[in-house]
């Protein structure tokens, strides 16, 4: 079901060109997956447990252990796929952390406006009988096209700041004043929120993060990693392709930064994200993932 990459099948340099959907820089095609754009299947007996609050003018889920300690707890940082804040798939992942006793806050990081999913293409034409008469190409470029205008409004340059400004304000309410999360801080990434989960681990905000098939990932992202990472793959992913990962594995293994990267086979992209699905290696695969990175943040 699962392995985890070998020396022998990284590639021999970093700074070589990159095969699509990735140019020479390491930057992505300028799409993503409809994993990330779409809830996962859900039980709808199934319901999240957390609360939305308003900090630093983001709508931030806020999801708390049960047994919150007097000496406090860690924080944990949840970006998520481009369905957002409000899919209630993306709140029950942030439960089950909570459950293991993280305090977890995952922001809005798209000031409400989450990407175009199906449903979204659909409403944009004007007719279901005019969008039966439209070739699937085309209407796989109108889907395409909204991803893309999506995306050139969600920038690093844009979501960046709303992450650190959020940071700051979640120490500030739950850190300083009554030390809720004063045992440091760590950060999970799915999807959209695994290049930005990348890009914290290049600072000293964190102190270790995860990464579940990241996408959007540059070269560059991961070249300028210097905290412990833990990265869930998938394998034949051509949103997180099999070349970058080896040759990022390959620049991690030679500058001596922690990390761990595992491939999961026969999985579709975004599987991480918590969903009721039917096939049985779906569901343990996403147990061993959100194991993977549990005891990978354990131990830092």
């Amino acid at each position: 079901m699962s392995g985890i990459a070998t020396q022998d099948s990284v590639p021999q340099d970093l700074s070589g060109e990159l095969t699509p959907p990735y140019s020479k820089h390491g930057s992505s095609a300028s799409r993503i997956g409809d994993h990330c754009a779409n809830d996962p299947p859900l039980d709808p007996s199934v319901k999240s447990s957390g609360e939305i609050v308003k900090l630093a003018e983001t709508d931030i889920y806020i999801s708390k252990p049960s047994d919150l300690e007097s000496q406090g707890t860690c924080l944990l940082l949840l970006l998520t796929n481009g369905v957002g804040v409000n899919s209630v798939a993306n709140q029950l992942q942030a439960d089950h952390f909570a459950r293991e006793g993280y305090f977890v806050t995952m922001p809005d990081l798209f000031e409400g406006d989450p990407a175009p999913n199906a449903s979204t293409v659909t409403s944009h034409v004007e007719s279901q009988e005019l969008l039966e008469q439209i070739k699937f190409k085309a209407a796989e470029g109108i889907k395409g096209f909204m991803i893309d205008m999506w995306l050139a409004r969600h920038t690093p340059e844009k979501t960046m700041p709303i992450i650190e400004k959020v940071l700051a304000a979640i120490k500030e309410e739950y850190g300083d004043k009554n030390y809720t999360v004063s045992l440091g801080t760590y950060v999970v990434g799915y999807c959209f929120g695994g290049k930005y989960a990348l890009r914290l681990a290049a600072t000293d905000l964190i102190i270790a993060g995860a990464v579940a098939h990241g996408t959007l990932v540059s070269k560059e992202d991961i070249i300028n990693i210097r905290k412990p990472v833990s990265f869930a793959c998938v394998e034949n992913d051509n949103f997180f392709p099999d070349d970058l990962r080896e040759e990022g594995q390959k620049f991690l293994q030679e500058n001596n930064i922690e990390h761990e990267m595992r491939v999961y086979e026969g999985v579709p992209h975004g599987f991480g994200v918590y969903g009721s699905y039917s096939e049985e290696h779906i569901k343990a695969a996403q147990k061993q993932v959100f194991r993977q990175f549990l005891d990978f943040m354990s131990k830092h």
